[in-house]
């Protein structure tokens, strides 16, 4: 018996390019790409990924193997999209923390950190509890197959092999970055006008009676009303993270 083992170093390259590209977004994807979570989970999803992806897109890899130059630059393209990929799902999750930073800013609780689990990074803790909050809801309604569809349908926007189209990827950075910051103010939206509101209130009464101390009576009651909106608002804050989150992974795939 003989078997033709011909095919292999093509296939071991097919198999290195789609590594590349996914492997480099599973470092930057929210809940798989955190510091806490050890290297070699990481590599075992993107393995896992890898041998999942590989036969659909196998066919679009034309690797010329009498060198390595062209393996080398496919290689690097491949790595520079995963990264654009898994960065683009990454500043999502900065939105909460954009909105947790106003958030505690109006509460007065903006001298208040703690170390982020995910990242390992002293946070405000509010930004802290909105991001595990949202990577938890992102996995509670399997939203994060969302990513994965959005990664499989990459090779339709980015085929292999392809110049790499630099203007589309400045703009979808640009809007990413645009879009994070414009949703997590939009979360803080209710805060920003209580802050506005109480603090008014608290002038006009440091005007009425000079001989109030002022700061240590609004500044609890700030917290205490803050929480109060904060617990009445969250599942709607929460709602629409997602429904943005969801509309970044749609946006990431080719319209049929």
């Amino acid at each position: 018996m003989r078997i033709d083992i011909s095919l292999l170093p093509a296939l071991a390259a097919a198999f290195m390019l789609v590594f590349a590209r996914i492997g480099a977004m599973v470092m930057l994807l929210p809940g798989f790409g955190e510091s806490n979570i050890p290297m070699r989970v990481k590599l075992s999803i993107a393995l896992a990924l890898t041998l999942i992806m590989l036969p659909a897109h196998r066919a679009g890899y034309n690797v010329d193997m009498t060198s390595m130059t062209p393996m080398l630059v496919l290689m690097l393209r491949e790595i520079v999209i995963g990264i654009v990929l898994g960065a683009t799902a990454r500043v999502t999750i900065s939105a909460l923390q954009v909105a947790g930073s106003v958030i505690a800013q109006q509460l007065g609780l903006g001298f208040v950190t703690s170390v982020d689990p995910t990242q390992g990074q002293q946070g405000v803790l509010i930004g802290n509890f909105l991001n595990l909050l949202g990577m938890t809801l992102i996995f509670a309604t399997d939203t994060h197959h969302l990513v994965i569809a959005a990664l499989s349908d990459s090779y339709k926007i980015f085929s292999p092999g392809e110049v790499l189209p630099t203007g589309d990827v400045a703009k979808l950075a640009t809007n990413a970055f645009t879009a994070a910051f414009k949703i997590g103010v939009q979360l803080a939206a209710p805060f920003l006008v209580f802050g506005l509101v109480f603090n008014m209130g608290l002038g006009v009464l440091a005007r009425l009676m000079p001989q109030m101390q002022v700061y240590f009576v609004g500044v609890p009651l700030s917290i205490m009303i803050g929480f109060l909106i904060f617990a009445l608002v969250l599942s709607a804050m929460m709602g629409t993270y997602m429904d943005y989150f969801a509309g970044v992974m749609h946006q990431m795939m080719p319209r049929t």
